[in-house]
């Protein structure tokens, strides 16, 4: 008898037997395993990528970090699958609760393998003294990235459930893709309220920031100042007031001095 591993890398099939993989994970009698297995490997490749992401600003971001990009992750799912389980039960799914979930999750450990995979990269580039500008847009390349991956495994998986095994609409398939977009909102907003990730070096350690601004917003000042630069202070002034006491009298003399007649 085969003993059963708590945490298995078995989704890996799915790159090549994606079959046999979706049968696995939709099978009620290893849906279980399955839904604790994706669980796990989620939060420990989650936690690995968030201390990348944090060691950017010391030990202390690093752990911040770490802890909550899994529990990002794991919100996402609680505010998202609710909606998504109901509305395709309507459509006509024949997949149980656990069974959907179960799906979902294996999408999610594939996103978190992808960014696991790139903090070679990151770390990189943390290494050679990138910009904080450019660090930020790296990892929202890196988490958008991991998450067409893991949407498109979750894709195959429910057209494995309606095509081979004929639990699952067609229409389910193509509402999915709507709830793809509901869930980068989500997920989104929901990092901004958890942030900070990164930490800038020159602000003191935060576990949260103040509710101000918005993802988007912070995502375009990220590009501007990567592709403009800081804006530099003017070298000269074109004149300069310089006030001193005039030991000869009670009145103060004013001398302007032109920078530009002095060179």
């Amino acid at each position: 008898m085969q003993k059963k591993s708590i945490i298995s890398l078995d989704f890996f099939e799915s790159i090549h037997e994606k079959d046999s993989y979706h049968e696995k994970i939709t099978n009620p009698k290893l849906v279980a395993q399955k839904i604790l297995n994706h669980f796990i490997v989620l939060v420990l490749f989650s936690f690995i990528y968030g201390a990348v992401m944090g060691c950017y600003n010391g030990f202390q971001q690093a752990i911040s970090s770490g802890v909550k990009v899994p529990v990002l992750f794991v919100l996402i799912v609680l505010i998202c699958f609710p909606a998504l389980y109901v509305i395709q039960t309507i459509l006509g799914s024949k997949l149980t609760l656990p069974q959907m979930l179960s799906v979902i999750l294996s999408g999610f450990v594939m996103t978190t393998t992808i960014m696991v995979s790139f903090a070679p990269i990151v770390i990189f580039f943390l290494i050679t003294g990138s910009s904080y500008a450019f660090i930020q847009l790296l990892h929202v390349g890196v988490f958008t990235v991991g998450g067409l991956f893991g949407m498109h495994s979750i894709i195959e998986a429910l057209k494995f459930s309606c095509e081979k095994k004929n639990v699952y609409p067609k229409v389910g398939v193509q509402v999915f893709r709507i709830w793809i977009f509901i869930l980068a909102f989500v997920g989104a907003q929901l990092s901004w309220s958890l942030r900070p990730f990164i930490g800038a070096k020159d602000l003191p350690f935060e576990l949260f920031r103040k509710q101000e601004g918005n993802f988007y917003q912070a995502v375009l000042v990220s590009t501007v100042r990567m592709m403009g630069g800081k804006k530099s202070k003017p070298k000269t002034q074109e004149k300069q007031i310089v006030v001193k006491p005039n030991v000869t009298a009670d009145s103060t003399a004013v001398e302007i001095n032109d920078e530009k007649q002095e060179k």
